[in-house]
């Protein structure tokens, strides 16, 4: 189990390098966006390839972040009902759900992702707009998206298996979601306020 762990710490690092600089291509869309909407109504013009790198850039945010939320537990579920559940069967819904629902959905993304992309890279798929971006390299997107969340759910199966064999403490047991401290924040301005 050592060994697995020792992979999940180089898979984890991996995923927080990847995630923290392709973070800031969200800084570039702001900005290509803010370009845009500056040229469209000051010169009345605009440009379509523009108008795609913006989707082009939040696109690859979006896909190949989606390991780093994983990664640091930020993923969509219903946190307040989560909570109220015992941590053993926390443990084991996280277990199944990775195995039975997160692992098979990228299996199958990434298998039908790789012959989209091929596809539309054989024939040099160009966009239906004019002067538009080509379509392969956002394609390539899916499947690179889901490699990379298929192997930080390796990850977390790994590290979901060493907490219940009491080999490595919760990783996530201390952690304070923004929402949860957004909250605690605003009922301390509030208590505050009345004192």
């Amino acid at each position: 189990m050592q060994s697995l762990l020792t992979l999940s710490r180089a898979i984890d690092a991996f995923t927080r390098w990847t995630g923290k600089r392709l973070a800031w291509l969200i800084l570039l869309a702001v900005i290509v966006s803010a370009v845009n909407a500056t040229v469209r109504k000051v010169f009345d013009t605009s440009s379509n390839s523009w108008l795609e790198l913006q989707w082009l850039l939040f696109s690859i945010v979006f896909l190949l972040c989606s390991a780093w939320t994983l990664l640091d537990n930020e993923h969509i579920r219903i946190d307040i009902v989560n909570n109220m559940l015992p941590k053993k069967l926390r443990n084991s819904i996280d277990l199944v759900g990775h195995l039975l629902f997160l692992m098979p959905l990228t299996i199958v993304m990434i298998i039908t992702g790789v012959p989209f992309f091929q596809r539309s890279y054989e024939i040099n798929e160009q966009s239906g707009n004019a002067g538009g971006l080509p379509q392969w390299p956002a394609k390539s997107l899916i499947m690179i998206g889901f490699a990379l969340l298929l192997v930080q759910a390796i990850s977390e199966l790994i590290k979901r298996i060493a907490v219940m064999r009491g080999l490595i403490p919760d990783p996530h047991a201390s952690q304070v979601h923004a929402l949860e401290a957004e909250v605690e924040h605003l009922v301390e301005a509030i208590a505050g306020e009345k004192h």
